[in-house]
């Protein structure tokens, strides 16, 4: 039974797929439709969620899309209604005088549908996927509360526009219309006072429909991720960092705030994540020793896996892909993050003649540059500093998620570094604030600046900071992440082939609105070391949906906001036990 049940679950997927292709098919093709529309009548029945209408594609793509992410609730949904329908089968073709066994299309529904009901029960143990509590209750109260409103709305279009004025009063109308959302075929009574135009019958079935697909998200959806980083779990990677921190120079980020933590078994290792859009989006590598990943890295995608969540991991490693690949994630290269390493930093040389020309003029028009940890900043300082850096944003949302830090100015960072650039006049101009990177390293968390300085003054904040290591105890330096920098690279280069330069072209013109290009000739400036990270997936046809999941967790997407009646709120726990999963306790840009 355990080599069965895999397949038995995947056959349940392929069989709701394959329902949803044909519905789509009796949509489109009228003769299909008229022959399943007959067969749905009288002595005749289809197979399992075969009616030749649109609401059941659509129901029926929902649910392959909810089994195949082995969710619970839709293993029950379709054991419970598919085993009615089975039992209504068997029940007619074994009625003596009932005629059903006369259609050969009848023993194929019944074999079907029963077949179908046998691969559920075969595959049970396989939907464990847990769904929100709230779900049943939430779809209820979406269903009541969308008929409540569609009938308002389609009330008063039947109003404006009913053929037989006065003849009908608005509860008859209002009949009319939730009646048209559901489907039901409006009484006599109805049809003797309500004569309303084709376009607004319409409107009223799209109410519908809409009202169908969003009982459906909100029965099936994923639970959100209630955990967030307490107070005890920031000490505990606090103590994380001090020992290997500087392993990733992007684990310092692994302290942001609005992210969860799941531990080892031993504690020695910790994976920081965020559900974003039904995906367990974790960042850099796991926090800790590496002995102990394997087993952070299990309890995260065992958790993942439990509420039907897809894991992803931005912007890991190559040491840590490694490990992921291990426990079955695939890898994608992302791009490259410039490290600059101080003992092999120079501005001699013809290659650095660019950077150093930047660098003189800027200088010689009188800025300077003072740098300081946040801890030595005064408050009132510092306060002024998040203002400018606010003002200087580029628009009303603060990005970062992999790569920044989000809290510019908070206690709890004072080892981080500030560079602040005054003009020859001591006004401030530009703002860069670096987070530690192990005891000996800094890594770019924010670079704002006014609108009206000169050309290069980054460069030249940049520079002083490396010529300057010395006032913070530094050893190296990482900057900023330049996505599909190889691409750009190689895609310069003579005899690169025609795919190669056509995306290197791609790039360049979407360079013109995202800075992809321009970072990476930015960071190149400095002659770094490159270092790669990549993108992990546990399944690539997910590979859109964690992008966009991406996207939105950077900053860079705005999802639209549900009304009060879908939304979930975050909920930070009391306790400081570091959460781990039943199942694994046994060991089982920046910018």
């Amino acid at each position: 039974m355990a080599r069965w049940r895999p397949r038995a679950a995947t056959a349940t997927v392929w069989y709701l797929r394959l329902i949803a292709l044909l519905n789509l098919v009796t949509v489109l093709l009228a003769p299909f439709r008229d022959q399943v529309e007959t067969h749905n009548e009288g002595e005749y029945f289809t197979p399992y969620l075969m009616t030749a209408g649109l609401s059941s594609a659509v129901l029926s793509v929902f649910l392959a899309i909810a089994m195949r992410r082995r969710k619970r609730a839709a293993w029950i949904f379709n054991t419970a209604l598919a085993g009615l329908f089975a039992v209504l089968y068997l029940l007619a073709m074994t009625l003596p005088d009932g005629g059903f066994t006369k259609h050969p299309l009848n023993y194929v529904s019944t074999v079907l549908t029963c077949g179908f009901v046998l691969a559920l029960l075969v595959g049970r143990k396989e939907f464990t996927s847990k769904g929100d509590s709230s779900n049943p209750k939430t779809a209820a109260a979406t269903f009541v509360a969308g008929l409540g409103f569609g009938g308002v709305v389609g009330a008063a279009l039947v109003a404006l526009t009913n053929n037989l004025h006065g003849a009908a009063d608005f509860w008859d109308m209002f009949r009319y219309s939730v009646g048209r959302m559901i489907t039901i075929t409006p009484s006599e009574h109805l049809r003797s006072v309500i004569d309303a135009p084709t376009w607004v019958n319409a409107v009223i079935n799209a109410m519908g429909a809409v009202l169908f697909l969003l009982v459906l998200y909100v029965a099936f959806r994923s639970p959100r991720n209630t955990e967030l980083l307490t107070v005890e779990d920031e000490e505990r990677l606090r103590g994380l960092l001090e020992k290997q921190g500087e392993r990733d120079s992007l684990g310092y980020f692994a302290l942001r705030r609005d992210k969860a933590v799941m531990f080892s078994p031993s504690g020695k290792a910790a994976v920081t994540y965020r559900v974003v859009g039904g995906v367990s989006l974790a960042s850099g590598d796991p926090i800790g020793d590496p002995e102990a990943w394997p087993g952070a890295i299990d309890a995260w995608l065992t958790e993942a896996r439990e509420h039907a969540w897809a894991p992803a991991v931005m912007g890991a490693s190559e040491e840590a892909g490694v490990i992921y690949a291990r426990h079955g994630l695939d890898a994608l290269e992302l791009g490259d993050e410039a490290i600059v390493e101080l003992d092999e930093f120079s501005l001699d040389g013809r290659a650095m003649r660019v950077v150093r020309q930047a660098y003189n003029r800027v200088k010689r028009a009188g800025y300077t540059v003072r740098i300081r940890r946040h801890e030595e900043i005064p408050e009132y300082e510092m306060a002024e500093l998040v203002a400018k850096a606010d003002q200087w944003r580029d628009g009303a949302t603060e990005r970062g998620f992999s790569m920044a830090l989000g809290r510019l100015g908070d206690p709890g960072d004072g080892r981080c570094v500030m560079l602040e650039c005054h003009d020859g006049e001591g006004e401030l101009k530009a703002l860069l604030s670096f987070v530690p990177w192990g005891a000996d390293g800094l890594s770019l968390d924010l670079m704002r600046r006014a609108r009206d300085t000169e050309n290069g003054l980054m460069e030249f904040m940049v520079i002083e900071l490396l010529q300057r290591a010395r006032e913070v105890n530094l050893a190296r330096v990482s900057l900023n992440f330049a996505m599909f920098r190889s691409v750009f690279e190689r895609g310069s280069k003579l005899g690169a082939g025609p795919v190669l330069r056509l995306w290197r072209s791609v790039l360049g013109f979407f360079s013109r609105w995202w800075q992809i290009e321009s970072l990476y000739r930015a960071n190149a400036k400095y002659r770094p070391i490159w270092e790669p990270r990549y993108l992990l997936f546990e399944k690539s046809s997910e590979i859109p949906r964690i992008g966009i999941a991406s996207a939105r967790a950077e900053g860079f997407i705005t999802a639209p906001s549900l009304p009060a009646l879908f939304r979930r709120r975050h909920q930070g726990p009391s306790g400081a036990e570091p959460r781990v999963p039943v199942a694994a306790q046994d060991g089982n840009g920046k910018g």
